[in-house]
C-alpha cells in the first residue's frame, strides 16, 4: 500500500538517497546535453556483457539449470553481444552503457529492464529508472541514474517496484500496457497515471516462465499488437482490443521467446538458437514452431525477419528484447529502402 503522506515518486539524489519534497532531481544537466531521444533515427541503449554472469539464479529458467549448464562462455557471449549490436547500429544509433568497474552487476546487460523514457511527453527527457525487485538487480538503479542525469535527463525512481520497458509497452500516444503482479506493482502505474498523464491498461502476471511483460506482449505496429491470450483474463483482452488490433499468440509459442522481439523499422528481430538443438526433441519442437509463427506474422504485416542466436544470454533467463532499451520510437516508422 502507498502511504498517502509520502510522496508518491521519488527521485534518487546524487548521493543515492530518495529526496521527499519534489519528484524531480535537482542536478544541473551538462551544458552541452545532446538528448538521444530527439535523433530522428532509431535510437537504442545496450550495455556490452563485461560484468554479466549467471551466479546467482534470480529467475526459474535459471533455477531449471545445474551450475555446468548455466555457466556462461563469456567470449561466446561477447560475439552474439555484437551481432545484434552491429545490426541495430547500421540502422541507427546505439548508446552503450559504461559498465562500472567491478560492479558486479551480473544483469546490467539486460538494458530493458533498467527504465523507460517517456516518450509521450512533449520534452523526451524523462527516465523513470527501475526500482527492483530482484535482489541481485537492486544496484542497477544508481547506474541508471548516474547515466542518465549524464545525458541530461530528468530522472525518477518510483518508490514502489518497477522493472523498465520490459515491464511497460508504449502503444502509442499516451496509451501504454503494464505489467504487475510477480516484478512490478500495480501502484506503480496507478502513480504514473496520475503524475505522467498516461493511460495504461494493467494486465496481471503469474506465469513464473513469462515474468516480464515483454515474454507475453509485443506491440508490433502503432495499430496491431502480438498478445498471448492464454495468460489474460476476458477483462484485460477486451481493454486492450478497445485499443489496438490484437494478434494472438499461444504460451507454447510464447514460452520461447516469441514476444521477446525488437522491431526496426521494416525488421522484425528475434533470439534463435535453433542450430544448438537437437532434432527431435520439445525444445526443437518449440522453437521451429515459434520461428514459424514470427515468419507467418512477419510476411502478413510486411517485415523481414532477422534471427540471432543468443544462446548464452538464454542461460540467464533472457531473450533478445531484454538487451535493448528504446531511447526514441523512430524504430516503429516503415524505412524505404
Amino acid at each position: 500500500m502507498i502511504d498517502s503522506k509520502s510522496p508518491k515518486i521519488s527521485a534518487l539524489s546524487s548521493r543515492g538517497k530518495a529526496s521527499v519534497k519534489n519528484p524531480f532531481i535537482h542536478s544541473s544537466p551538462p551544458s552541452k546535453a545532446w538528448n538521444l531521444s530527439h535523433l530522428d533515427v532509431p535510437t537504442f541503449l545496450m550495455c556490452p556483457p563485461l560484468s554479466y554472469n549467471t551466479s546467482t539464479p534470480n529467475n526459474i529458467w535459471m533455477e531449471d539449470l545445474d551450475d555446468i549448464e548455466r555457466k556462461v562462455d563469456d567470449k561466446k557471449a561477447a560475439r552474439q553481444f555484437q551481432a545484434l549490436y552491429q545490426f541495430l547500429s547500421s540502422r541507427g544509433v546505439v548508446q552503450l552503457l559504461p559498465v562500472p568497474s567491478n560492479c558486479g552487476l551480473q544483469d546490467l546487460v539486460f538494458t530493458a529492464n533498467l527504465g523507460i523514457v517517456l516518450e509521450h511527453l512533449p520534452a523526451k527527457d524523462t527516465v523513470v529508472i527501475s526500482n527492483y525487485d530482484s535482489k541481485p538487480r537492486i544496484g542497477e538503479t544508481e547506474v541508471g541514474v548516474k547515466f542518465f542525469q549524464s545525458m541530461g535527463y530528468k530522472t525518477i525512481v518510483p518508490s514502489t517496484k518497477f522493472e523498465g520497458e520490459a515491464e511497460l509497452k508504449h502503444l502509442y500516444d499516451n496509451v501504454y500496457i503494464g505489467g504487475y503482479g510477480l516484478r512490478s506493482q500495480k501502484e506503480t502505474y496507478e502513480q504514473f497515471e496520475e503524475q505522467f498523464d498516461m493511460k495504461i491498461i494493467k494486465v496481471r502476471e503469474s506465469d513464473p516462465y513469462l515474468y516480464h511483460l515483454d515474454c507475453s506482449i509485443f506491440p508490433l505496429t502503432y495499430e496491431k499488437t502480438i498478445v498471448c491470450t492464454d495468460l489474460l483474463s476476458t477483462t484485460e483482452i477486451k481493454e486492450i482490443e478497445a485499443v489496438t488490433e490484437i494478434i494472438d499468440v499461444s504460451r507454447e509459442e510464447a514460452l520461447p521467446g516469441l514476444c521477446n522481439s525488437v522491431r526496426v523499422g521494416n525488421y522484425l528481430l528475434n533470439g534463435s538458437h535453433i542450430h544448438e538443438l537437437k532434432r527431435g526433441t520439445e525444445n526443437y519442437r518449440l522453437e521451429i514452431a515459434k520461428n514459424r509463427k514470427l515468419e507467418d506474422i512477419a510476411a502478413d504485416n510486411g517485415f523481414e525477419l532477422a534471427l540471432f542466436n543468443l544462446s548464452e544470454y538464454q542461460k540467464g533467463g533472457a531473450a533478445l528484447s531484454c538487451m535493448v532499451m528504446h531511447l526514441n520510437r523512430v524504430s516503429y516508422q516503415y524505412r524505404l529502402i
